[in-house]
């Protein structure tokens, strides 16, 4: 039996079944015996095989269940004086999150153990760094309400030396229900404070909003680290940040203050870029970080590939702005 010989059969079995009578109205002329035989598929048909390849594809390729903090590998160095710095600004879009994911893996590579708290309901940090949020059963919303200890949330190891607390949409609802909980402003404070003592850094990642989920961190918080980006209205926001952190340290946390200024997107190319260096060293002064953070293509493009830049292009100037920043922290103390 040759090769085509099966081939004939299952053409001569097509033909049989395209002979089989159709009701044809008696206004329309019969259709040809070609067309009947390429008549569409059953869909049901065509949806059961689809659903059983991808049910083949998922068996063969199964996901790996997130890491606890169970699973931390063991530090091998001495942990200091815990500094816990929030990194924020009310404005979106100036690098908030592309600087906690970027200094906490540099801080990282560079010997230090950083955990990294995500209190943006956006997620970008924890998606930023791979975490698949659809495997994550637990998160900083957990902690602040339903008193779940941090260390249950933690996913350890995200990169060298970077642990992380995710985030997930459920946070979006935690500004309404922490109204009504008591000693609302202290619930991160009440977390973080338990982990002093584990890790060098504890990075703060905050919403672009001045609602009680900023109010925790500002709490929370020993100093803060506010972006600012090289464009126009760079300012705007930061005086009511301030006045925010002055009523927060007279009232709440006497410590609280700014760590540093840092200046993001900075484009050496324009003018623009240039004045509001200026106009920002000269208003705060020696709180300017001396490492502006330029806009690069490469920093846009490591979040969607859930890695920080200094794994996704380390040798590009984004990673090697970014470790500069890390070494300014370390000297700070």
């Amino acid at each position: 039996m040759g090769f085509f010989d099966g081939l004939k059969r299952d053409t001569k079995q097509t033909q049989t079944v395209a002979a089989e009578p159709v009701p044809q109205n008696q206004n329309q002329p019969a259709p040809l015996a070609e067309e009947a035989a390429f008549r569409e598929p059953d869909p049901e048909a065509i949806e059961v095989q689809v659903r059983d390849v991808e049910a083949s594809y998922y068996a063969a390729h199964p996901t790996a269940p997130l890491k606890s903090y169970k699973d931390k590998a063991p530090v091998r160095h001495a942990i200091g004086q815990t500094k816990i710095i929030a990194i924020i600004n009310q404005k979106g879009g100036v690098g908030k999150s592309t600087t906690a994911i970027n200094l906490g893996a540099a801080l990282g590579e560079m010997g230090k153990q950083v955990l990294l708290v995500d209190l943006d309901p956006q997620g970008n940090c924890s998606s930023g760094l791979g975490v698949e949020k659809s495997l994550i059963q637990r998160c900083i919303y957990d902690v602040l309400l339903n008193d779940v200890p941090i260390e249950d949330v933690i996913i350890p190891d995200i990169a060298e030396g970077l642990d992380i607390a995710p985030a997930t949409i459920n946070l979006a609802g935690a500004e309404v229900e922490l109204v009504a909980e008591m000693a609302r402003e202290n619930r991160l404070k009440d977390a973080v404070g338990g982990m002093r003592g584990r890790y060098d850094f504890i990075l703060i990642d905050c919403p672009p909003s001045l609602g009680l989920l900023t109010v925790n961190a500002l709490v929370a918080a020993d100093k803060l680290l506010i972006p600012i980006q090289c464009e126009f209205y760079a300012l705007e926001g930061v005086t009511k940040l301030l006045d925010s952190m002055k009523r927060v340290k007279t009232r709440l946390n006497p410590t609280l203050d700014i760590y540093g200024i840092l200046l993001t997107m900075f484009d050496s190319r324009t003018t623009l870029s240039k004045q509001v260096v200026d106009e920002v060293r000269e208003y705060f002064g020696r709180l300017v970080f001396s490492t502006p953070i330029p806009r690069t293509v490469k920093l846009s493009e490591a979040p969607s590939f859930g890695q920080p830049i200094t794994q996704y292009d380390p040798k590009g100037r984004g990673s090697l702005s970014y470790i500069e920043l890390a070494k300014e922290v370390i000297a700070r103390g």
